[in-house]
């Protein structure tokens, strides 16, 4: 299937109706209530389809037996054609632990199960992929990457998704090794992804090109590691990452301990001009905040940031500083909530990465092509740009085609 018809099976009749309505204000949604909530849930939210017919002797003789043995006995011979005769190499994993699920922390791997099939069906839905939700009620990173890795013919790639940090860079990191096979933490990359695109166009508003910005993280877990990762490789030199004991610096005690290696690195990467302090220090003159914690601001803080700045309060359901208080010091917005403009959301990029590294035959999922996949969202929307329009809708069809194409390209480039 080309890759501008991705999306077309679902959504071609309205696509240009839903490129109108991007800049048009949204009508206002009425309450959910949790009667319709429960009932969207009850039986769950997922089914297995069949894609040949079984309606006679003949179709039952080629889908099933005897017909199958002969698919098993050339796959037996050429393991390869498993990518072509199966459902593997078009499936993906859903993979949790249950420890940091949405807003509500560590509520184990049943109470996570709605939400894996919730992921999976963003998966079909925006990028035409079948996916597995698997709950693994275990948080001991051997147990789960011995897991993951004896079930691995069942799948072509692994969305990790709501594992507490540092936990869930270890697992990523050993998944990745383990595995000859797409592997992403998507609350690690899709974040940073969407977030490097949705400041790429900020600071386009503002009239600031991303290398000179001074930017403040709060949160150094899954999402602001990555985020920062993910600045720095696009050249964005002045980044502070900001956890519970405020700045993180070289020079800070409880770096050494084992547990806080992760934060000990970007030590060393971040934070060049040595800024100590908590939110007031670091956001002194600060271009950009991006919140990715459970912390408040004040608004005093916010009120020494420079000229012409950026916040990101992308905490849900509560973002850090409420977006009409950030309005009155900064020039742009954006939250990680459907009900305020500019939402960022994982949505707009997981699909189309885990769609192009699949359809491209990726081994790994790059740093070029999150890089990639960053530049294509914030191209959708650089039409009609504005500081309440930074990134596109993610129910706009366009992205995951774009993201799509613009990961299997990375894919493909010399040296990657």
């Amino acid at each position: 299937m080309s890759i501008p018809t991705i999306q077309a099976q679902n959504s071609q009749q309205n696509q240009n109706s839903q490129q109108n309505q991007d800049s048009q204000p949204e009508a206002k949604q009425q309450p959910i209530t949790d009667e319709e909530i429960f009932a969207a849930h009850e039986g769950g939210k997922l089914s297995i389809g069949v894609d040949r017919p079984l309606a006679t002797k003949r179709d039952l003789s080629i889908a099933y037996t005897p017909g199958v043995a002969q698919v098993s006995r050339a796959i037996a011979a050429d393991p390869s054609l498993a990518r072509t005769h199966t459902w593997a190499s078009r499936l993906v994993a859903v993979v949790s632990d249950g420890t940091a699920v949405l807003g509500l922390g560590n509520i184990g791997a049943a109470a996570s199960l709605p939400v894996m099939e919730g992921k999976s069906a963003l998966f079909k839905t925006f990028g035409g992929l079948d996916s597995i939700p698997i709950v693994l009620d275990t948080t001991d990173v051997d147990e789960i990457v011995e897991t993951i890795v004896r079930i691995a013919p069942s799948f072509g790639a692994v969305n990790l998704e709501d594992v507490a940090a540092p936990r869930c860079f270890e697992l990523e990191a050993r998944l990745i090794e383990a595995l000859d096979m797409p592997v992403m933490h998507d609350d690690q990359h899709g974040t940073a992804v969407v977030a490097l695109a949705a400041l790429t166009n900020a600071g386009a508003v503002v009239g600031k090109e991303l290398p000179a910005l001074r930017v403040v993280i709060a949160g150094a877990g899954a999402a602001g590691i990555a985020i920062a990762e993910i600045l720095l490789a696009s050249g964005v030199a002045d980044v502070i990452l900001l956890d519970s004991k405020g700045a993180i610096h070289a020079g800070r005690p409880d770096l050494a301990e084992p547990r806080n290696a992760m934060k000990a690195e970007y030590a060393g990467r971040t934070n060049p001009r040595g800024v100590t302090g908590g939110t007031a220090e670091a956001l002194a003159g600060a271009d950009v905040f991006i919140g990715v914690s459970s912390s408040t601001v004040p608004e005093e803080h916010l009120a020494g940031m420079a000229e012409g700045a950026i916040v990101f309060a992308l905490s849900n359901p509560d973002p850090e500083v409420a977006p009409e208080v950030a309005r009155r010091h900064a020039a742009v917005v954006a939250t990680g909530r459907s009900d305020f403009p500019n939402q960022i959301n994982n949505v707009l990029a997981f699909p189309g990465i885990f769609r192009g590294a699949l359809d491209a035959g990726a081994r790994r999922i790059t740093p070029a092509m999150k890089l990639a996949a960053a530049r294509a969202i914030a191209e959708l929307a650089q039409d009609k740009l504005s500081a309440d329009y930074i990134v596109p809708s993610p129910l706009d069809p366009r992205v995951a085609p774009a993201v799509t194409a613009a990961v299997m390209g990375a894919a493909t480039s010399p040296g990657e």
